[in-house]
């Protein structure tokens, strides 16, 4: 452990990283730190082609292992692997987004998207729902059939659950008036719980595919012989996400975007009118809209503790510019965004991020050399080759990424002052290293987002919230039968299965309770109103970012006039914001729970802090860099 003791961790810095990025090694243990580091920065050249000559590589390494600047969670946890080797660009992205305009193929994408691990974003509003064909008059029965004479014999990979899915699409849109109904057998599917040896994980087993597209065929011959509506869409997407997290194996980003006046989808998840299904909550939702006058009272329902507040995006400002008033910088083909709200993204586009830990940077210089290195490894990294061809080509065209800054709030005045000079010599750097390495201009370089994981690392607040308290508890979900978990029982911390919205439990994943604290100085969400966290967001698109700054705001229910009045003012300018009660939200084992000081040292002197872990079962893989965000709380 030599190595690891100059590294700045956060109070659970070492096990998160040891839960989420420490592959095996061979001798069967998993990865320190350093060895991470040493992992990625040789990937960068030889699977990215980076060519960072001897004295670059270790300068990286340097930048990595003082937590100054990381690439992001994708990257740490796949760089190095035959997947980038055998999939290309797909294994590494964080960010995704597809239009639900087709049948077919937005959803057998989504479906292939996920279980990469890449969150997925989808753009349901009835203008693009409505070009999808109609569902045949037939109704179509599925059955499953374990033996030889299967119809169709589901092949034990990635692509067999797709092609499933696709076939139970397809037996409903495209009838030819004979015998659609056929049988599927999935005898050829591991066993819940067998190793993954490529991707990492472990197996779910068949079971929940089987449970999936029995439920899919259900919702599609409820619609036979008329059009699919957005809420048909939704919950197709959802019980795809709840697929691919069926046995812990992978965790499932979603984000819906719809129409601010369609009812049915804002009481999607009005989770106290009852009867809603548990898949739903698999994703965020949110309303496309460019003008905040049109949003019908229904719209702030779930804003009073009756539901889900649902997040706004404003396709028309993300077109239209890049920071603030930018207008050179604009984005014609944006169609919706990722899961987290802060990377804009056309049809099948995918993005890759970076991190800068602002508080950890000691000048503008040092700035510009880190903001540099992860430039280059992600423009390397978009002009590799993509599995799926669509993506390919949005991606080759746009070179978008998203190089992101976390801890704003924790940083000092003067570090924050950076940022607008660096964007201008940022945009200035890829000018110049894209004409010289004959690559496009990366139509957007920079981000917010809410970086949950990584900010965990170094301790930091994430992205640009405040700290949630200054005392708090920190919850993180893992496999229930992981060594991290068994090492946290052992260790005194509170472990608990997850409880589903519908009150049962989840017996493969836990629930670890860590008891944190941020620094004295730091700013806290109960030092800031709604507004106050408004206008940062509004300061970091002027300054920094060109793509979104994707900030959950933390509002009380007084606060709604103030709040509706910022948005009448600023939204113009504005291109997506999310929102979350900071009490009485209604989500049981809430990512955060704030304590008080008492609490925290006696919950402290029960535990003994996790510092060393020699061995992690990687059947709890959540690359996830934006759990405190937008991205689903689960």
């Amino acid at each position: 452990m030599k190595e690891e003791k100059l590294i700045p961790w956060g109070e659970v810095g070492y096990p998160t990283f040891k839960r989420t990025y420490a592959r095996p090694t061979e001798n069967g243990q998993t990865e320190e730190w350093h060895e991470t580091v040493d992992r990625v920065v040789k990937a960068c050249n030889d699977q990215l082609g980076c060519n960072f000559d001897e004295a670059q590589q270790d300068e990286l390494r340097g930048i990595m292992m003082d937590l100054k600047g990381t690439v992001a969670g994708r990257f740490l946890w796949q760089l190095g692997t035959e997947t980038v080797d055998r999939l290309g660009m797909p294994s590494l992205q964080n960010c995704s987004f597809v239009v639900i305009d087709d049948p077919i193929r937005p959803f057998t994408w989504a479906f292939e998207m996920l279980m990469l691990g890449s969150g997925v974003g989808f753009n349901i509003q009835r203008e693009n729902v409505y070009q999808l064909p109609k569902v045949g008059h037939q109704r179509v029965n599925i059955e499953r059939k374990d033996a030889n004479d299967a119809d169709f014999i589901v092949p034990d990979s990635r692509e067999g659950w797709v092609s499933l899915l696709e076939r139970v699409l397809e037996s409903h849109f495209w009838q030819d008036g004979s015998d659609e109904d056929f049988t599927f057998a999935t005898h050829l599917i591991r066993s819940k719980g067998s190793v993954i040896k490529g991707f990492g994980g472990t197996a779910s087993g068949p079971e929940d595919l089987v449970w999936g597209m029995m439920e899919i065929n259900s919702i599609l011959n409820n619609r036979a012989g008329q059009r699919l509506r957005p809420i048909d869409c939704l919950d197709i997407m959802n019980i795809i996400g709840k697929i691919v997290v069926a046995g812990n194996v992978r965790r499932s980003a979603q984000i819906a975007i719809g129409d601010p006046d369609d009812i049915e989808y804002l009481r999607a998840k009005r989770w106290d009118l009852g009867g809603i299904p548990n898949w739903r909550a698999m994703s965020n939702n949110s309303v496309a809209c460019d003008d905040i006058s049109v949003l019908p009272d229904e719209f702030w329902e779930g804003y009073k503790g009756n539901g889900e507040p649902y997040g706004l995006i404003n396709l028309e400002s993300s077109r239209r510019m890049g920071r603030t008033k930018e207008t050179e910088y604009d984005d014609p083909d944006v169609m919706g965004y990722n899961p987290c709200a802060e990377q804009s993204l056309a049809n099948f586009e995918t993005c890759c991020l970076a991190e800068v830990y602002l508080p950890n940077i000691v000048s503008y210089d040092e700035l510009k050399k880190v903001l540099s290195y992860l430039y280059r490894v992600n423009k390397h990294s978009l002009a590799i080759p993509c599995s799926l061809k669509e993506t390919e080509d949005i991606v080759h065209k746009n070179m978008r990424m998203g190089i992101g800054v976390t801890g704003y709030l924790q940083a000092e005045e003067e570090q924050r002052g950076w940022l607008s000079d660096a964007y201008v010599w940022l945009r200035n750097y890829d000018k110049e290293y894209s004409k010289n390495h004959g690559f496009p201009h990366s139509i957007k370089l920079t981000t917010v987002k809410p970086s949950g994981t990584l900010s965990l690392l170094a301790g930091v607040t994430p992205g640009a919230h405040p700290g949630y308290s200054q005392y708090y508890i920190r919850r993180i979900r893992m496999a229930a039968d992981s060594e991290l978990a068994r090492v946290a029982r052992g260790n005194g911390y509170h472990v608990e299965y997850v409880r589903n919205f519908d009150g049962t439990e989840d017996h493969s994943t836990v629930v670890v309770s860590f008891p944190c604290s941020f620094p004295k100085g730091t700013k806290f969400a109960d030092d800031m109103t709604a507004v106050d966290q408004l206008e940062v967001i509004k300061r970091l698109q002027a300054e920094w970012s060109d793509n979104s700054v994707s900030v959950t705001i933390y509002y009380r229910k007084e606060e709604l006039d103030e709040i509706k009045d910022w948005l009448a003012k600023h939204y113009f300018n504005t291109k997506s914001v999310s929102f979350l009660l900071h009490s009485g939200h209604g989500f049981d084992q809430a990512p955060l729970e704030e304590i008080s000081e008492s609490r925290y040292h006696e919950e402290r002197s029960k535990v003994t802090p996790i510092s060393s872990l020699s061995s992690v079962e990687l059947d709890d893989v959540e690359i996830s860099d934006c759990d405190t965000g937008a991205c689903p709380v689960r």
